[in-house]
């Protein structure tokens, strides 16, 4: 579904993402990890076609970010940190709007909102303006435009980001929803960029950890926390191991 190979991205001398690669096979929920300025966010705009990187390059579902780009962009629903949302518009209406950016065929775009706002728990508020939605509302209309054109891959930078205890809640229960729905419905192939540790351990099935811009563990939650080690064990010694090289750092 996802294949990142050996991914970089420089900006003169630094180094912000530094050959990184992974795999996400569908239907899998990975997290992907690191402390601020890690590269996470660099990665997922590489991965998802918002930002070209310096070397290598990503397939998504079997489509080459340089190859064939509109085919990858096509088969990636993304939710950026901040929810790309217009807030004088209302909830329809600005599915109807991203599903025609994403082609979806004249004749299809009302299934494939009424879809979007039903999964996402929308329904209540499908004709309210977004501008007077709260910020978890927001955020879930964020989920429907990622979701509207059935895409098999979601990745999801920071969803829960500055929510209230019980909207991460809904938010995260939304999530492992869209990895494994109920019958009929599609399947998603989710990648999380989060430094919320919880977040992962309540909807992720491995970790991906980068630091300084570099892939520094690739393993299942169930193998790192076995024996009852903490995840944030894991993460404090993974992430405070080697000081970067001269002239390197992260994004």
């Amino acid at each position: 579904m996802i294949e990142a190979r050996e991914l970089s991205k420089r900006y003169g001398e630094l180094r912000a993402v530094d050959e990184v690669s992974f795999t996400v096979e569908r239907g899998e929920v990975v997290g992907f990890l690191g402390p601020n300025g890690a590269g996470k966010t660099t990665t997922m705009r590489m991965i998802t076609g918002f930002l070209p990187p310096s070397d290598g390059t990503a397939v998504i579902d079997g489509a080459d970010i340089f190859a064939q780009p509109l085919d990858a962009r096509r088969a990636v629903g993304y939710l950026p940190e901040t929810p790309p949302v217009y807030p004088e518009m209302d909830v329809s209406g600005y599915l109807r709007f991203v599903a025609s950016l994403h082609d979806v065929p004249r004749r299809e775009r009302r299934e494939a909102v009424d879809r979007a706002i039903e999964r996402c728990g929308l329904s209540e508020v499908r004709r309210r303006v977004i501008g007077q939605l709260s910020k978890g509302y927001k955020q879930r209309v964020g989920i429907a435009q990622a979701i509207v054109h059935s895409p098999p891959v979601l990745v999801l930078d920071e969803p829960t980001v500055g929510l209230d205890p019980i909207q991460i809640g809904e938010i995260r229960q939304l999530i492992s929803e869209l990895a494994s729905p109920r019958d009929g419905e599609s399947a998603h192939t989710v990648i999380l960029s989060t430094h919320i540790l919880p977040e992962v351990e309540a909807i992720c099935r491995r970790v991906i950890l980068i630091n300084r811009g570099r892939k520094v563990l690739d393993q299942p939650l169930a193998e790192l926390t076995a024996g009852g080690t903490r995840l944030e064990e894991v993460f404090a010694r993974e992430t405070s191991r080697d000081e970067a090289p001269a002239g390197e750092a992260s994004a």
